[in-house]
């Protein structure tokens, strides 16, 4: 059983996938979403099928001020569609600053800025998803 971290974009979806003992999250694809959103849902379908998925953690884009915008009435559309795939549980994480952190990232460790557009979305899903992971960890530690 895994927990799925995904980045939800304008063009691109991010997919995270956490090891099977909640620990870590690593990177598993970006999902081009221009062409069709239905495609792309059913790509997450097949992946949440093949990790046996237990829970999905799905940025929520607030804004810095708080208040929630039309990107995040986007995500809740989304979060609707997929919510249809199974039986899991979807939490909404604050994804404010993943995208910096993720460019910030990639800077650090030297990735060249033609190559950053196609992973940005994925190192995005992976900080998402280790943010929960690690806050979990620390509650049961409690």
């Amino acid at each position: 059983m895994r927990i799925l971290g995904i980045d939800y974009g304008d063009s691109r979806i991010g997919v995270a996938i956490s090891d099977p003992m909640g620990w870590t999250a690593q990177g598993l694809e970006m999902i081009k979403i221009k062409d069709s959103l239905k495609k792309a849902v059913f790509r997450l379908s097949e992946i949440i099928k093949e990790y046996d998925v237990t829970d999905i953690v799905i940025g929520y884009p607030i804004n810095m001020n708080g208040t929630k915008g039309p990107r995040t009435e986007r995500t809740e559309e989304f979060i609707k569609k997929i919510s249809d795939l199974g039986q899991f549980n979807i939490i909404k994480w604050d994804e404010r600053l993943t995208t910096v952190s993720a460019h910030r990232t990639m800077n650090e460790l030297g990735i060249k800025a033609s190559k950053k557009k196609g992973i940005v979305d994925t190192m995005s899903a992976v900080l998402i998803l280790q943010g929960y992971l690690d806050r979990m960890a620390g509650n049961k530690k409690s």
